[in-house]
């Protein structure tokens, strides 16, 4: 999952994570029930960010540096938004324009 953050006060979750993490959860991959993911996001007091077709334009000209779909979207997502993304991937630090938090 990648959080993306616009600022200190501010924590986004993309709801392509959200999706991906149902679509884990679904075919075993991932043991949460969806009440502690929901519980989790509002722990975190995190808003989820919808997927809209700005963000879907921008997969055009993203470069295939990154092969799964969901951390494709995520990465347009944040160039779109100018948002940073918190994630451990190296991958992602491939894209030029997105700052990588951690």
């Amino acid at each position: 999952m990648a959080v993306l953050q616009k600022d200190n006060a501010l924590r986004e979750m993309s709801v392509v994570s959200l999706s991906e993490i149902a679509i884990k959860q679904t075919r075993g991959k991932l043991i949460f029930r969806e009440e502690d993911v929901l519980l989790g996001i509002a722990a975190l007091q995190l808003r989820v960010l919808p997927y809209t077709v700005e963000h879907a334009r921008r997969l055009f000209g993203l470069p295939p540096h990154h092969s799964d779909p969901f951390d494709r979207q995520i990465i347009a997502q944040a160039l779109a938004e100018d948002i940073p993304i918190v994630t451990a991937d190296e991958q992602f630090r491939l894209y030029k324009g997105i700052e990588i938090i951690w």
